[in-house]
């Protein structure tokens, strides 16, 4: 029998290597590089590496940045094989050097993911019934198909239309669960609630921590519908956990689904993605033969449009960023860009400016455009769209989108912008 080692964020792998974080902002494509040679990797931050080494019990260790103190010397005492990188890459020979020097077996493939992941799931439910949070995502479909595989009817998707979609999503998500995947499913209609629970907040993570915490009250309503329904699904990826400050991360932003979790949750967590990355995330959906509609969907926060509205949101600025989204969305999809774009965002700031419309001044709001390439969204660069499409697509905002009075392109690369503007 194989001795797999267990690591907190939830998998289960026969090897590891610890990439140890010194602050550079590589660490992430650092252990993206080892896991691509079927190594399975985790990070720590420098503070927690000893603690880490000792717990985790790694085949090797790789610190990222600048070492700290004594700490590099502790480290090469430890005798395991040790890697200094300082804030330079690994070159793919160098790296399969290192990780036959740490007698990695590289046997970390989808098929064995998927097949450890289902009996850890069957083992923590046994024969209980398990709710699961669908957003109509990448993250979120994968994370049901998954556990469908492995408990069947015992579980209900409940999909929560908290008003704060973009247009026509809701509609799609319900279709694709239905007829897709044949999932129990649960609409549930909370527009006039979440709406409410946000009226007069402006502070970003007020904002996330109140849908984060709203959603949680509503899947523990749908659960006690269900009756004996003890387990929650989420999609939560790795690069959540580590923004959020879960663990070994220092906190960005608090993803709804880990920061934004109230403190009295009365439902087991399921979440069979929390060591993945986005890319691999997709990997995983294509493997379990999800639809390309899903598998190349642009991010989308569970927060939705309510982070994408600077300052307080109010049915107005929904329906004002929700038509903006639209038309941008159409216009990508008829240039062919669509899937040249890792994620394009419309976001309404919270200023306002002069313009003229039919020779009468008016005072409206300035539409941002945020259109980014990235792997995994932990590092991003603005992409550079031509200008033809930016103009068509400006056009289309000043005159179509009632209430806009000026658009502006984001340039900003992450970090250190990030890629959400809240």
């Amino acid at each position: 029998m194989w001795a797999w080692f267990r690591s907190e964020t939830g998998g289960s792998f026969l090897e590891l290597i610890l990439v140890i974080d010194y602050g550079s902002g590589r660490a992430q494509s650092v252990a993206k590089k080892v896991r691509k040679q079927k190594v399975f990797s985790e990070i720590v931050s420098w503070p927690r590496a000893e603690q880490a080494v000792l717990e985790r019990k790694p085949l090797g260790l790789i610190t990222v940045g600048a070492p700290r103190g004594g700490l590099q010397d502790r480290l090469e005492a430890s005798n395991l094989p040790l890697w200094p990188l300082g804030s330079v890459l690994p070159a793919p020979a160098d790296l399969d050097e290192f990780l036959e020097k740490c007698g990695c077996s590289r046997d970390w493939t989808w098929d064995r993911f998927i097949e450890e992941t289902i009996e850890e799931i069957r083992a923590q439910v046994g024969s209980g019934r398990v709710i699961c949070g669908l957003s109509g995502g990448l993250d979120s479909f994968t994370a049901a198909v998954l556990v469908h595989r492995a408990l069947g009817d015992q579980l209900t998707s409940v999909f929560v239309d908290h008003g704060l979609l973009r247009h026509g999503e809701s509609e799609q998500i319900v279709k694709i669960a239905q007829s897709g995947f044949r999932i129990p499913l649960v609409q549930v209609q909370a527009q006039e609630r979440f709406l409410s629970k946000l009226k007069g907040i402006e502070d970003p993570e007020e904002k996330r921590k109140i849908i984060g915490t709203e959603f949680i009250r509503v899947f523990e309503e749908e659960a006690a519908k269900i009756g004996d329904a003890a387990y929650l699904v989420q999609g939560t990826l790795y690069s959540d956990l580590l923004e959020s400050g879960a663990g070994q991360g220092q906190l960005v932003k608090s993803h709804h689904n880990v920061g934004g979790l109230p403190p009295d949750l009365n439902l087991e967590l399921i979440e069979p993605l929390k060591s993945l990355f986005k890319s691999e995330v997709r990997s995983l959906a294509q493997k379990l033969n999800l639809p390309e509609e899903i598998v190349w969907r642009h991010p989308f926060p569970g927060p939705g449009l309510a982070i994408r509205i600077i300052g307080d949101v109010t049915s107005r600025k929904l329906e004002i960023v929700r038509r903006a989204d639209a038309v941008v969305r159409e216009e990508i999809q008829k240039a062919g860009y669509y899937r040249k774009i890792w994620q394009a965002l419309v976001v309404l700031t919270n200023i306002r400016t002069v313009g003229i419309e039919s020779g009468v001044r008016t005072y409206d709001y300035v539409l941002a455009l945020r259109f980014v390439n990235s792997e995994d969204g932990v590092h991003a660069e603005w992409s550079r769209v031509p200008h033809q499409l930016l103009g068509r697509i400006s056009g289309r905002l000043l005159n179509e989108v009632k209430g806009v009075s000026r658009v502006v392109y984001d340039l900003s690369s992450k970090p250190p912008a990030t890629i959400e503007w809240e």
